[in-house]
């Protein structure tokens, strides 16, 4: 079933996002229906005051898929649960028949019924998409930063065999839903863009009409045993190819091809580095100071944190801070500063941690705090509770950023990063997938894939890495390290004294201020043979403010005070 353009309407006193499948409380909390109990939801809401049988709701959510009636019951459970709705007051059963959805005039006047949709021209359809459009940006117009926005047009079939129709509608079906998980570019509801399948359009008319930026246009072609799959993304107001790319496939293979590609074209498109984001910081560079806003602003702290130097982390900070004057409460300003603070301290530069863990957690608590469904704001918050000891809780957020957004190539590669010193092998498998998902990856990924890789001892891997790295005391100690354990001896070297001259208190035990690495041999081992120190100095010990020791160099400051 075609759902109608989904605006949010309001019930029991609570905001109900339906395209979202989200429910905020007056006090702000917010809670994500499973998609089931959205979908029911999103189904009696088309249908105010009207019964909707348990057939036509299980036939619409679970297929051809067989379950009994109490997979439905607990859906109606949770729905109630989230609304408040102890009594059955807006949620009503109807005995042994189905159930409807009590709204009162006001909150029923928010909600297009979806049959009467079905036959309303083409124009109302428009006008539908801009307000639901409208409903979408108004949190970030508000708040002063102006966010692009997709939308992905039917995928045409040009084989001319009907069962390719319907795959090419699947695979536009599942762009947009891995598309929506990238919280920071929103994506159009499928239902605002259908008007347009099979007809000649202009790009810069549709534009206008859903007010977005992009476009994202494809079509399927299948010849024989092969599939193509071709798809290119276009700015809207200026008519122009931003970027292009071209599947080939065996056709035996559609299951997989299909979640291969809707994988990749999200990896490519969104995060930080994709192609959305580059467009718009083309942008950014080219207009006048005058003229950024808030996620202008954004955006250049971004590029500048990805060049992964001590002083680009300060200046992303810097960038940050102005997009928060103009916009206190847009969340990926308030995220990603908590990044920088979670970053810093693995280039190895001279910080205050207990201050920096302080400033993280605070950014990583109200980032969560705007956007609790937002994945990158759920991996900050498991940094947090990881720099406070609370491991059981940091991996309950860990696996609930993997949750919200499984194909976020940026989510699974901080993730790398986070697992890399202790659970290595899955680490690896993380980055792996990831290169899959996204081969020309920015420059930062390397930095988890070096750390992940010299923690396995697999210093081939761990050197190429590294010698991608933004320059940092710690980016040439790994360098060092590994061009060390593999015999280039005039490399590490020349490596080790970079090191030194960007910080010239560099010791192996000071690389981090937390224990990296399960295996506490690899940092003084490697550190050796590079020529590097491995032990503070007592002086530097009492000055450093990070809280791992090596048990070795506290034996040898002890006997160094007592020797004295």
């Amino acid at each position: 079933m075609d759902s109608p353009a989904l605006t949010p309407l309001r019930l029991n006193g609570r905001m109900v996002d339906l395209q979202r499948g989200s429910v905020t409380d007056a006090a702000g909390r917010v809670v994500t229906l499973r998609p089931q109990a959205a979908q029911v939801l999103k189904l009696l809401a088309a249908q105010p005051g009207k019964l909707v049988t348990k057939d036509e709701l299980s036939q619409v959510v679970w297929g051809s898929i067989a379950v009994t009636d109490d997979s439905l019951v607990q859906c109606i459970t949770e729905i109630r649960k989230a609304l408040g709705d102890e009594q059955h007051t807006i949620v009503k059963t109807v005995l042994k028949r189905g159930y409807l959805l009590e709204a009162t005039p006001a909150e029923r006047a928010r909600v297009v019924p979806w049959r009467r949709w079905a036959g309303l021209a083409a124009v109302v359809v428009g006008l539908a998409a801009l307000a639901s459009v409208y409903f979408w940006f108004w949190p970030m117009a508000k708040s002063g930063a102006e966010s692009p926005a997709i939308a992905v047009l039917p995928f045409e079939n040009i084989s001319g065999d009907e069962k390719w129709a319907r795959f090419a509608n699947g695979l536009t079906d599942d762009i947009i839903t891995d598309l929506a998980r990238f919280r920071d570019i929103p994506v159009i509801a499928r239902t605002s863009a259908e008007v347009y399948r099979g007809e000649a359009h202009d790009v810069r008319e549709i534009g206008r009409a859903l007010n977005v930026k992009y476009v994202l246009e494809g079509s399927l072609q299948v010849d024989g045993y092969r599939m193509r799959v071709t798809t290119q993304l276009i700015n809207t107001e200026t008519g122009t190819h931003v970027w292009s790319e071209r599947y080939d496939r065996p056709a035996t293979e559609l299951l997989e091809v299909q979640d291969e590609i809707t994988e990749k074209i999200a990896a490519t498109l969104t995060g930080w580095q994709g192609q959305v984001t580059e467009a718009e910081r083309a942008i950014s560079r080219r207009k006048n100071r005058a003229d950024l806003n808030a996620y202008d602003y954004w955006l250049l702290g971004i590029e500048a944190k990805h060049r992964m130097t001590p002083e680009s982390v300060k200046e992303a900070r810097a960038y940050f801070e102005k997009g928060l004057k103009l916009a206190p409460d847009f969340m990926p300003l308030v995220r990603d500063m908590a990044v920088t603070y979670a970053v810093e301290p693995d280039l190895g530069s001279v910080v205050d941690y207990p201050a920096l863990v302080d400033a993280q957690q605070k950014y990583a608590e109200r980032a969560l705090a705007l956007d609790p469904n937002d994945a990158i704001a759920n991996n900050m918050m498991a940094v947090a509770c990881s720099n406070r000891g609370d491991e059981e809780q940091a991996a309950r957020f860990q696996e609930r950023a993997l949750q919200l957004a499984p194909n976020n190539a940026d989510v699974l590669m901080q993730l790398a990063w986070i697992w890399g010193g202790w659970r290595t092998e899955r680490a690896i498998e993380q980055i792996e997938r990831t290169l899959k998902l996204n081969p020309r990856y920015p420059s930062w990924w390397n930095f988890p894939i070096a750390q992940a890789y010299f923690a396995a001892r697999r210093f081939d891997k761990a050197y190429a890495a590294a010698k991608q790295i933004g320059e940092s005391p710690n980016q040439a100690a790994y360098l060092a390290m590994s061009a060390a354990q593999l015999g280039k001896k005039q490399e590490a070297a020349e490596a080790a004294a970079k090191v030194l001259r960007m910080n010239p208190d560099w010791t192996a035990e000071s690389m981090f201020p937390y224990q990296n690495f399960e295996d506490e041999a690899l940092l003084p081992e490697s550190a050796a043979k590079a020529g590097l120190p491995v032990c503070m100095t007592p002086a530097q010990a009492r000055s450093y403010s990070g809280i791992y020791r090596l048990k070795q160099c506290e034996d040898e400051r002890a006997r160094a005070t007592a020797s004295n």
